[in-house]
């Protein structure tokens, strides 16, 4: 992180009901006060964890503040910061050849992460973490909400 203001510091998480042909949901959460989810009738896991990454990066775009992302999917934090040099210089394929998943998400969040100050760190999922308890209590209840056919919560989105 750079010297200057403050980072944002937010967590982000996926949350997939009978996963992968059941409803998901994304979330990602700063404080009770600036959080945003969105899901699906059907999705996977990962494509709930990678769109909550995306969807935090691009409601903090322009800021120019320092993000810290905090996610407890290893697999989106890998296709982030890890495997992503390797898929590109493949032309998007993975060491055995073939196509890599989820790619468009992927390189969605390649283009938001150009030219930004973003930080990811893992922390571990149900262990209590204020942050990531509150982003998976709200993505989970998207999805909870489709599945039962009620009109789910958005949250009220970017503050700044």
């Amino acid at each position: 992180m750079s010297a200057g203001p403050s980072p944002i510091v937010a967590a982000a998480d996926g949350s997939a009901l009978r996963n992968p042909v059941g409803p998901a949901a994304w979330c990602w959460y700063v404080d009770d006060s600036c959080w945003a989810a969105g899901g699906w009738s059907s999705a996977t896991n990962n494509v709930a964890e990678l769109t909550a990454i995306l969807r935090l990066l691009e409601a903090t775009n322009g800021t120019g503040v320092p993000l810290v992302v905090e996610c407890d999917s290893q697999y989106a934090i890998n296709c982030a910061t890890v495997w992503i040099h390797n898929w590109k210089r493949r032309g998007w394929q993975t060491a055995d050849r073939t196509p890599v998943k989820n790619v468009e998400l992927i390189q969605a969040i390649d283009s938001a992460l150009e030219g930004r100050d973003v930080r990811f760190e893992w922390v571990r999922g149900h262990t209590g973490h204020p942050r990531q308890e509150s982003a998976d209590l709200r993505a989970r209840t998207f999805a909870e909400a489709l599945d039962a056919g009620r009109a789910p919560n958005a949250g009220p989105g970017w503050r700044g």
